[in-house]
Formats: C-alpha cells, sequence, structure tokens
C-alpha cells in the first residue's frame, strides 16, 4: 500500500470516528460522514486533484467545527499543513450564524489556494445536495438565500480550479442566481 492510501485512510478513519454520531439535515438523515468523503471525491474526480494534504483537509473539513477536534490535534496526527487548510475553512461556531456567513463571503478571496479548493467542492456538495431535497425545516426561500450567499463565496474563490468553477457557475445559472 502507498503511504498517500495510507495517508487518506489515517484521515477517513479519523473523521469517521469524530463524525460517528452526526447525521445531514436531509429527510434521509444521511450519515455525515458522506459529506466530508464526498468533498474529497470531487477534489479527486471533478477538479483533478492530487495533493493528499489537500485531499485529506477535505476529509477532516468539519472536525473542528463540528466536533470536540482541535486545530493542535490535527496538526499533531496529520501535520502542519493539513491542519492549517482545515483551519482556514473552519468558521468560528462562537459567533452569530449571519456574522460566519458574511466573514466566509469576506475572507474568501484572502485563503490559501489550498483551502480554496477544499471551500469550492464544500460549496459544490452543499449545492448539489440542496438541490436533490431540502433539508428538514427549510423552506425554498432558504434554499434560495442559500444559493445567494454561495455564489458571494464563490466569487472570492475565482481563478482557483476552473472545472470546480465551471460546474458551480451550471448549477448557480440553473437556480437563476446571479454569476
Amino acid at each position: 500500500m502507498s503511504l498517500d492510501s495510507v495517508l487518506l485512510l489515517e484521515a477517513v478513519n479519523f473523521a469517521a470516528d469524530k463524525h460517528r454520531n452526526q447525521r445531514r439535515k436531509d429527510p434521509d438523515e444521511t450519515p455525515y460522514i458522506n459529506h466530508p468523503i464526498g468533498v474529497a471525491r470531487i477534489l479527486t474526480h471533478e477538479g483533478g486533484i492530487t495533493d493528499i494534504a489537500v485531499l485529506q483537509a477535505a476529509l477532516l473539513h468539519d472536525t473542528v467545527e463540528d466536533t470536540d477536534t482541535t486545530i493542535e490535534e490535527l496538526e499533531s496526527i496529520f501535520g502542519t499543513t493539513v491542519a492549517r487548510i482545515v483551519e482556514e475553512v473552519t468558521d468560528d461556531k462562537s459567533l452569530p450564524k449571519q456574522e460566519r456567513k458574511r466573514l466566509q463571503v469576506e475572507h474568501a478571496p484572502h485563503r490559501s489556494h489550498q483551502a480554496k479548493l477544499v471551500k469550492l467542492a464544500d460549496k459544490l456538495y452543499n449545492l448539489r445536495d440542496l438541490n436533490r431535497c431540502t433539508p428538514k425545516g427549510w423552506s425554498t426561500e432558504r434554499v434560495q438565500q442559500y444559493f445567494e450567499w454561495a455564489a458571494q463565496v464563490v466569487k472570492g474563490l475565482r481563478g482557483t480550479n476552473p472545472p470546480l468553477e465551471n460546474l458551480l457557475d451550471q448549477l448557480l445559472k440553473e437556480r437563476s442566481v446571479q454569476i
């Protein structure tokens, strides 16, 4: 087994353990781990990304935000680069939701190339998921607002990965969201 395979499996295992009791908000209550695995898959299959640190960060991108994981823990297990990427894409949950959303838009252009890749794939996954089904408790208007906000975030990520950006543009255009 290659070292890259070992590193990816370690990240999958860690994320699966951390997210083991979490579910997505879709009507099927999909296991949460499907999301970070899907984000990593988008990066490899649709974005052409082979950078193992980026793929590990994609697998781990919600662990700090949504579990008891710390950046220090990620750094000790996965190294400084992976921890930094995860930190860059992690929202500060102590802030109100609207402030976190505003900061994502504001900070997007200033993130590292690696963090931008993870953020693009994360937005693509989430928008596809919203197209597939409406989360519990969400109105059609809320879904549309999410698309419009995501378009603002994506605007700040432009120039990172044309294939992923084109896929996002198609989704946004289908929703009549200004690109």
